[in-house]
């Protein structure tokens, strides 16, 4: 069985930054990171989706978007499958094979409704890797579910915590991985 570290928190509370904190102290130190991450995409100070980059290849693709006509609704975004398929399962999918340390930002409602991503997250679960994964904080799934009963560890995410969780996670991790400390 893989070794699961997850994060999790409320909307807007920084997982995405520390996510992106962890991956570059480790990449900093030599571990092999590949997964996939989010970030928020914004238009005249407004959020108009989210984009999804692999973190092996550097490819980006749109995850969800408001202008969008087609896709899964999920709140106010229409979710784009070709691209979450494309770039998010398959940067998760080969991280299995690849990487030392496999990094999924986020497994959140947004995520689940894509076979090919929830394939690659059980890949990911059924691995020997270690795997960073954010967790949306109350959404409930069987998918979910498995992952947090899996986990080593969660990291519950606050304002007050957030950036020394981000070094804690990092050394946690580089451990899991058989790197020395950061």
């Amino acid at each position: 069985m893989s070794r699961i570290w997850l994060v999790t928190g409320p909307p807007g509370v920084g997982k995405s930054t520390v996510v992106s904190k962890v991956v570059l102290k480790l990449k900093s130190a030599g571990v092999i990171v590949g997964g996939c991450t989010t970030s928020e995409l914004r238009s005249g100070g407004a959020r108009t989706g989210f984009e999804v980059r692999d973190l092996t290849s550097g490819r980006k693709g749109e995850l969800a978007s408001v202008g969008s006509r087609f896709g899964p609704k999920v709140g106010r975004y229409r979710v784009n499958l070709v691209d979450l398929a494309k770039v998010g399962a398959a940067g998760v999918s080969a991280a299995a094979d690849v990487s030392e340390v496999v990094v999924i930002d986020e497994v959140g409602p947004m995520e689940l409704v894509s076979p090919e991503f929830r394939r690659a997250v059980e890949k990911c679960i059924r691995s020997q890797k270690v795997v960073f994964a954010v967790v949306h904080e109350r959404l409930e799934d069987d998918l979910l579910a498995e992952l947090r009963s899996s986990a080593e560890e969660t990291f519950e995410l606050t304002v007050e915590n957030r950036d020394s969780t981000a070094d804690e996670a990092a050394v946690v991790l580089l451990g899991a991985a058989g790197g020395s400390k950061i």
